[in-house]
Formats: C-alpha cells, sequence, structure tokens
C-alpha cells in the first residue's frame, strides 16, 4: 500500500489546532498535514460533510474524541476517500441518558452565561493527574477552550448528543485503522476502545501508559511516533 500524501487532523471538544502542533510539525515531511475546524455545526453528519468538502481527492484520517465521531461519520459517507483511519481517545456508542443530561445542564449554564470554557475543577477529567500544574499541557487546553468560545461549544454539544450508535458500522472499515487509547483517559477508557478494535478487521489498539484523554497533546512524542508508523 502506498503511503497516503494528505492528512486530515480533527480535534475535539473545545480543541483547536494546537491539540495535534507536535504531530503538525514533526509528520510534514511525511504528509502534507491539514487540522480541520469541528466549531461551525451542530450535528455529527453536518461536520462531516464540512470536511470532506475542504478535504483532497483521498487522504489519512485521525481524530480525537469529538473528532473520532466525525471521523467514524466521514467513513459512513465517503468511505472511498479515506485510505487510513486513527481513532484517536474517542468510542463509538452514542450517550447515555446521564451523559445526555450533564451535556444538556452545561449548555444551560453556557446560555445563562456562565461559560468558563476548562476550569481548574474540569481538568482532571481531561489530562493525567501528573499533567494537571504542567503549563504545556494545562494552560493549553484552557487556551483552546477560550478560543473555541461559548457559542461553539453549545453546538458542539448538541452534536455530540445526536451522535447515532456507530458500533455496527465498524466492521465495514476494512482499512489499516489505529485505535489509540490513554490507559487513565476517564471520559473514553479503554475497554471502549478495545471495543470498537474487536469489530474491526484491520483494526490495531495501542495503549499509551501516563495518560488521560488529550493523547496529542499530554504524551505528543509517543502519539506521533505512533503516527509515523501508522503512515508508514
Amino acid at each position: 500500500m502506498t503511503r497516503p500524501k494528505h492528512l486530515i487532523l480533527l480535534p475535539g471538544l473545545l480543541c483547536d489546532d494546537a491539540l495535534w502542533r507536535h504531530q503538525t510539525e514533526n509528520l510534514k515531511d511525511l504528509v502534507d498535514v491539514q487540522v480541520m475546524n469541528l466549531t461551525a455545526d451542530n450535528s455529527i453528519s453536518a461536520m462531516a460533510e464540512r470536511v470532506l468538502a475542504a478535504a483532497p481527492a483521498t487522504f489519512a484520517l485521525a481524530g480525537l474524541s469529538l473528532g473520532g465521531y466525525t471521523a467514524q461519520e466521514i467513513m459512513r459517507q465517503a468511505p472511498e476517500r479515506v485510505e487510513r483511519l486513527a481513532l484517536v481517545n474517542t468510542n463509538a456508542r452514542a450517550d447515555t441518558e446521564e451523559q445526555r443530561k450533564t451535556r444538556l445542564d452545561l449548555i444551560k449554564l453556557a446560555d445563562i452565561g456562565t461559560f468558563k470554557g476548562v476550569t481548574d475543577r474540569l481538568l482532571p477529567n481531561l489530562v493525567h493527574p501528573s499533567r494537571l500544574e504542567d503549563p504545556t499541557v494545562a494552560d493549553v487546553v484552557k487556551e483552546m477552550a477560550e478560543r473555541v468560545g461559548q457559542q461553539a461549544f453549545k453546538r458542539q454539544q448538541e452534536a455530540i448528543m445526536g451522535r447515532k450508535d456507530g458500533r455496527p458500522d465498524l466492521e465495514a472499515i476494512r482499512i489499516p485503522t489505529l485505535i489509540l487509547a490513554g490507559r487513565q483517559d476517564l471520559l473514553c477508557p479503554p475497554k471502549v476502545q478495545d471495543e470498537m478494535a474487536a469489530r474491526m478487521p484491520q483494526a490495531k489498539m495501542v495503549l499509551i501508559e501516563d495518560c488521560g484523554h488529550l493523547s496529542p497533546l499530554e504524551r505528543p512524542y509517543a502519539t506521533t511516533a505512533l503516527f509515523r508508523y501508522w503512515l508508514s
């Protein structure tokens, strides 16, 4: 199989291109790298359509969390355009009722003007405990959330709540696939990523140790090294 010429990277909730900075800088000798914006739409299908409209004819595709949900939708809409797939700190399940309630509560808070992005209270859900005081991680997470902002946060939460259970569609994905999990990811624990790998004929799952939900930012060298292997 020939190496892809283009790599599309999809950020997670309240994230932007800073999430993928290390990969963008250190993979450009292999591929043309483009980070897409997932802040303009309130459905996963619309996000996927927007990415496809801006993407090259064929490409490798990697998405984290919300970006992973969008990547799975791209595989439903235009599988022939994706040469390789990486699903990073994500899952294929729909939200539970409890998760939906939590998201609705957060949207209500944002509606009444108390949106504060990622606070010190929320940060432990996103990153490994060892990085809570690390400005190269914690400050970047907070700055990304501030840039994404209140209105885009609401759109992204609506999109996540409305996503389908994608598990039945995974078996149809028959391209080289990397499933990347953080051992200490509280939002998408390894068991839900292992569940995806078990359904996908060409998937390989890799656990990154001492890592939470944002592996490209928390463990940039490990993530980039794994991407180089996946792309090559």
